[in-house]
């Protein structure tokens, strides 16, 4: 069973080699998200989620509402492991995949099929596993020959494809994605969607950064709207959809 707790959880970015005063003055005015402080050492303090409490089990699909710079990307990272809290408690149970960056970890001088290896191997495929998939990822790119030509020949469309199918053959029981990913000309796009569908149906637990109120009422059971990094509603789609949205149909 997988399952994401989260108790009292923090995180700070501390800024350094700035006077703290200026620099406090200059983000209070261009920051969009957060609260601003200091720490015990007068260093300026970036507060990006502050008192996040909540727990996801088997079967939630937990989409996140916010505006820009509220917080949703730092969670799904500090959720991915990229951040660690500084402080509270998370605790996560089960296999984590990430759609937030399909092309991180590509090499443009190394072939598509080279660069599937190092992809998979982010991914925490084994390279036997990879090399037993291997044909059937290039069958869904649609690359052709082009497998083994280095990727800065690609069009932005071919290197969009082989990230999509390589990132797309896991089935992680936690599925983090921000926005849903649709890649490629109408005909790949139908493909692309058909196998988001069925990577979504096979995970235990997805958590979904949106800005778009149909994908969140379509795919999700549980919503969460950020606002300055503290959770401002956790409640139905329904619910959270006519609060966040209101009357605006985007």
């Amino acid at each position: 069973m997988a399952s994401i707790e989260f108790e009292n959880v923090c995180v700070d970015f501390a800024i350094y080699n700035a006077n703290g005063r200026s620099l406090k003055k200059r983000l209070m005015q261009v920051a969009t998200g957060g609260q601003i402080g200091a720490d015990k050492e007068g260093r300026v303090v970036v507060r990006a989620l502050e008192g996040l409490t909540f727990s996801f089990h088997d079967g939630d699909r937990v989409g996140l509402l916010g505006h820009n710079g509220a917080g949703k990307s730092t969670l799904l990272r500090l959720l991915g492991g990229v951040y660690e809290p500084s402080s509270g408690s998370a605790r996560i149970n089960g296999e984590i995949g990430s759609l937030i960056d399909i092309s991180l970890g590509t090499d443009p001088e190394a072939t598509g099929r080279e660069n599937i290896y190092m992809r998979g191997a982010l991914l925490g495929m084994p390279r036997a596993q990879i090399k037993q998939r291997i044909d059937e990822i290039i069958d869904f790119s649609e690359l052709g020959d082009f497998v083994d030509m280095p990727m800065r020949t690609y069009s932005t469309g071919m290197h969009l494809r082989l990230a999509f199918a390589v990132s797309t053959i896991v089935r992680p029981e936690i599925l983090l994605m921000d926005e849903w990913l649709s890649v490629g000309d109408e005909g790949f796009r139908r493909k692309a969607e058909e196998r988001m569908t069925e990577l979504v149906a096979s995970t235990h637990i997805l958590v979904l950064a949106s800005h778009s109120r149909d994908l969140i009422l379509h795919t999700c059971n549980r919503v969460i709207w950020l606002e300055h990094g503290k959770v401002k509603m956790d409640t139905d789609p329904q619910t959270a959809v006519a609060a966040y949205f209101g009357g605006n149909q985007t």
